[in-house]
């Protein structure tokens, strides 16, 4: 499956014997998988069905779901209990003697209790219309997220080339910088002159070199953006990976810093951290 965001929003309704079911679907950011349920009465006993429906299309994220059950105000969700009616003719005729002027219009005697019944609700049925509606919803739902999860993908793509090219600069710098400070070092112990201890100034440029050895760090960034393009081409949730992934730039980005006895190596140091960070931030909305 493409990449996908974890926000997203979907609704639908569905007709039914007993009315018009509607449902939404709504998530946000999130460590797991949590499904927050709102259902109607007649729903209640749907539960486990619907939340298993969602852990299977889903893998991270808060979602909420929402369903109602609007009942018709009329129609074939609602009968008149004929027996009742009966009963309040019969009624009416023995006392309408002694109420002579007491009339009841047709709303009224709706309203009366007992006389407009609610057809029965077929639990298996209207789970099965709950499920059905939950399906067309969650199409619609992971459809938004992998929209909005090409977004992402392309935003990061593009951090990761500007990371790439941060780094190919960086490595074309590292002879020149070496060269310089091989220099500086030279002079300086050259103002020493015979107080140096014979051999003491390739001892001090070995050290010296060795702290400017960002050649490690360098590879290691390669590696990992190579990583970044696999593992953006998976066909399955990533976010998490990716996640762990960025711990890994930035450490190699936070060397580079500690290294750096040049201010266009500190430079790229700090742009590789502000690149890096933007990357986490739409990490951290990916499923």
């Amino acid at each position: 499956m493409p990449i996908r965001s974890m926000t997203a929003f979907a609704s639908g309704e569905r007709s039914t014997d007993w009315g018009t079911l509607g449902c939404e679907l709504r998530a946000v950011n999130h460590r797991f998988l949590e499904v927050g349920v709102r259902l109607p009465d007649e729903l209640r006993a749907s539960e486990p069905a619907l939340r298993e429906r969602i852990a299977a299309r889903l893998s991270r994220g808060k979602v909420d779901l929402a369903m109602r059950l609007r009942t018709n105000a009329s129609g074939d969700a609602l009968q008149v209990d004929d027996a009742v009616v009966e009963r309040l003719g019969d009624l009416a005729r023995r006392v309408d003697g002694r109420f002579p002027g007491m009339r009841v219009d047709f709303a009224q005697l709706l309203q009366l209790p007992g006389v407009l019944q609610s057809r029965a609700v077929d639990p298996e049925a209207l789970q099965a219309a709950a499920l059905a509606l939950l399906d067309a919803v969650l199409d619609d739902f992971v459809a938004a997220r992998e929209r909005e999860g090409a977004k992402l993908a392309t935003a990061i793509s593009e951090r990761a080339a500007a990371i790439a090219g941060i780094a190919g600069e960086v490595r074309a710098l590292v002879p020149q910088i070496r060269a310089g400070q091989r220099q500086k070092l030279e002079t300086r112990l050259a103002e020493l002159g015979s107080a140096l201890e014979p051999g003491r100034l390739e001892q001090e440029l070995v050290i010296w070199l060795q702290k400017l050895d960002v050649d490690e760090e360098l590879d290691r960034l390669d590696s990992h953006l190579g990583e970044l393009r696999r593992v953006l081409a998976q066909r399955e949730p990533v976010g998490r990976r990716l996640d762990f992934l960025l711990q890994e730039f930035n450490r190699e980005a936070n060397t580079l810093g500690s290294k750096s006895v040049d201010a266009r190596t500190t430079n790229a140091a700090v742009e590789l951290k502000v690149l890096i960070d933007q990357v986490r931030e739409q990490v951290q909305n990916i499923e």
